[in-house]
């Protein structure tokens, strides 16, 4: 097992990969021989083990959730977060993030090695769900001796993991911080998703999902589906706010043909993700959050499911979010109450649409902070 160990002012962080010469059973069925989880850690577990909390990240985040290592050209996707004297204090709290399965970041996925094959699994590599990602977090939190979670907390997909972490195992999660999710995903959301697979499938370079084999990369397909599913992390207020009507500077054009501020800001956008994520990983990411559902056929269902939670709940919903509306949250909230669920729900403005979550505020740290640190005794 692989270790880097880097000290960033004085938080302690590590980056590993836990290797497994073990079948791992998915949901549909089928399984894979062998696995990899590559996870980050931040901070130090104390000796009880009792201070450890877990990030889930959303679609196409990975386990890099805070700081930089020395290969990564940026601060993790929850840096505003994380930290010595952060909202979750280093100082204080032991927290894992761990790649997915399916994704593209280093965990098992399609652009992983079949040990059969010896070639990429690429479209074959299974269909994945919410529930075997924690699944397979929870076999990582064995190997790690944790005992319990102090929280599970994450946005969006991440948001969907909290939830289902704490109805999959309630007796070892302690407080779950569910930010910009969902119970189950709407039509919209499926529809939205399936127009960007679409996009991706239709891109002549992606050769039925065997473009490895063809040394050939769906870029177009690709960098269309994450300018959609961009737009659907903004907000209409953001975007006016921030491009307007305003013609882009000639000399910063990505294209010719571009005219205004944010057709070249999507574009851009696409293009640096087309480069750093895989699309069939796309395709699967996607796919969980369509098959994500714990509601059931009706709220009596709903309200039985969640009749297994034990964990405190904190629920979070941003006003300018039109990717998950707050009426997701305020659906989960609702039949919290009605079976008995100690919960929280507030609804935060935010300026950056879905993607809010992603963004620290004074008020949304202070919630976020003072949830994790109530101890009712």
């Amino acid at each position: 097992m692989a270790v880097s160990l880097e000290i960033i002012s004085t938080m302690e962080k590590t980056r590993k990969i836990l290797r497994k010469s073990q079948e791992f059973h998915f949901q549909n069925g089928k399984s894979i021989s062998q696995f990899e989880l590559a996870y980050d850690t931040y901070g130090k577990p104390n000796k009880a083990m009792s201070n450890c909390i877990l990030v889930c990240h959303a679609f196409s985040g990975s386990h890099h959730a805070a700081g930089k290592f020395d290969n990564d050209e940026k601060n993790g996707w929850w840096d505003e977060f994380i930290g010595d004297g952060k909202t979750i204090d280093t100082n204080k709290y032991f927290v894992v993030s761990v790649n997915n399965f399916g994704s593209c970041f280093g965990s098992s996925g399609p652009k992983s090695i079949c040990p059969e094959t010896k070639k990429p699994y690429g479209i074959d590599f299974p269909d994945v769900t919410v529930l075997d990602w924690v699944k397979s977090q929870k076999i990582l939190m064995e190997e790690l001796k944790i005992p319990h979670w102090e929280m599970v907390a994450g946005g969006s997909l991440g948001g969907m993991q909290a939830l289902q972490w704490a109805i999959s195992y309630p007796d070892i999660v302690k407080k779950a911080c569910v930010i910009a999710a969902t119970a189950q995903s709407s039509p919209q959301n499926i529809a939205l998703n399936e127009v960007a697979r679409e996009m991706i499938k239709k891109d002549e370079n992606f050769h039925d999902g065997n473009y490895f084999e063809k040394n050939a990369i769906p870029k177009v397909g690709l960098m269309t589906a994450r300018m959609l599913g961009h737009i659907t992390y903004l907000s209409e207020n953001n975007m006016q706010k921030r491009f307007g009507r305003k013609k882009q500077n000639p000399e910063s054009k990505v294209e010719t043909d571009v005219i205004y501020e944010i057709e070249n800001y999507l574009r851009y956008k696409g293009d640096k993700f087309s480069e750093i994520f895989d699309a069939n990983t796309y395709i699967l990411m996607t796919k969980a959050m369509d098959e994500f559902n714990i509601c059931g056929d009706n709220e009596n269902d709903f309200q039985l499911i969640l009749k297994k939670i034990k964990a405190k709940l904190l629920i979070i919903s941003f006003e300018s979010d039109w990717l998950f509306p707050s009426w997701h949250s305020k659906f989960i909230q609702k039949n919290a109450m009605k079976v008995g669920i100690s919960s929280s729900y507030i609804e935060l403005e935010g300026s950056y649409g879905h993607d809010s979550f992603l963004f620290a505020s004074d008020e949304y740290c202070n919630i976020v902070e003072n949830f994790l640190n109530f101890n009712d005794g």
